[in-house]
């Protein structure tokens, strides 16, 4: 059976500038983050940082609209 990976980046190259997005979005919201393994993260964590990275990813393109 084939599985999707969906942590799978488009372009690899950009690999360290997300995690970099990341960090940040952690930071944020009070989320402390480590260099690796964070399998120990609450749903609710990972949620806040994924909702995070989703929010500054929408104010950036809606910012490269009104350009």
């Amino acid at each position: 059976m084939s599985r999707n990976n969906s942590n799978k980046l488009s372009v690899p190259k950009a690999k360290d500038a997300m995690n970099r997005f990341k960090m940040e979005a952690a930071s944020e919201v009070g989320v402390s983050l480590n260099q690796g393994y964070n399998g120990d993260l609450t749903s609710r964590q990972a949620g806040s940082i994924g909702g995070q990275m989703v929010k500054k990813m929408i104010q950036a393109y809606e910012e490269s609209l009104s350009k």
